[in-house]
């Protein structure tokens, strides 16, 4: 009888996960259809444009497009401002949401178009919106298929996040300013791994700053990139390196500061 009751509560759980996944699976492609329309209706929303210049109104994923869409869009920025910036606000949120690669060229495009205080807060703010949505995203979906396949690896991890559970703000500022990790995949595996939405957020606010000063200065100069790698250079490489190593200085801190009282 026990063996029986067993039994009906293994295939009950089982049946019940894989309801919740199909219903996480389909509020995850209801969402991004619902995003697909709110991209399309900036498109629609935008003024109309000449017939040799529709071609040039897309999404940038490498350097010729952001080219020929900075060139577009600087045309229409004096009398249009809010419209172009109101665009790129929601693409690069979009790009970011669904980890779709392709936002350094619109932080490069930003710098182009706008003053740098201006550039920078909207990457900023557009970076941690978007990286939190894909957050979610992912907390929806990518925890619960972790710990329906890999409940073991779930736990152990879950284990290391929570031992450093009062560090994670300088870790998530360390892993934005390097390029150790892309940062898709740090939105993805935040939430699976239990990292709270707190320290993800303010943590990627700050820490894509200054790989974004970076990108933003760089699109000064556009029309001379021939690739997005060019933004790049070792004396911001190295600078990158110091604020990194410098968000890391708390945590060793307070590890000298627990292992002299202990």
């Amino acid at each position: 009888m026990s063996t029986q009751v067993d039994t009906r509560s293994v295939l009950s759980n089982t049946t019940n996960g894989g309801a919740s996944t199909r219903r996480a699976v389909l509020t995850v492609g209801l969402i991004f259809i619902t995003s697909l329309t709110a991209l399309f209706y900036v498109y629609m929303s935008f003024p109309e444009l000449e017939k040799d210049e529709k071609q040039y109104m897309k999404l940038p994923f490498h350097i010729e497009d952001a080219k020929n869409l900075g060139r577009l869009l600087e045309r229409y920025k004096d009398l249009y401002y809010f419209q172009v910036l109101a665009g790129l606000f929601v693409a690069y949120i979009f790009l970011q949401t669904f980890a779709i690669p392709g936002s350094i060229f619109l932080s490069i495009l930003s710098g182009f178009l706008f003053r740098f205080p201006i550039a920078l807060l909207l990457v900023c703010t557009c970076s941690a919106v978007g990286a939190t949505l894909c957050y979610l995203l992912s907390s929806l979906l990518g925890r619960r298929l972790l710990y329906r396949y890999f409940p073991d690896k779930a736990r152990e991890w879950t284990i290391i996040v929570t031992k450093h559970h009062d560090s994670l703000l300088n870790y998530m500022l360390f892993l934005r300013m390097t390029p150790l990790l892309p940062n898709w995949f740090i939105n993805l595996a935040s939430p699976v791994i239990g990292v709270p939405m707190m320290p993800f957020t303010v943590g990627t606010f700050f820490g894509v700053a200054p790989p974004s000063f970076v990108a933003i200065q760089a699109g000064q100069t556009l029309h001379n990139l021939t690739s997005s790698s060019d933004a790049w250079s070792w004396n911001s490489i190295i600078i990158l390196c110091v604020f990194a190593l410098l968000s890391l200085l708390p945590v060793v801190y307070k590890q000298k500061l627990k292992e002299k009282f202990e």
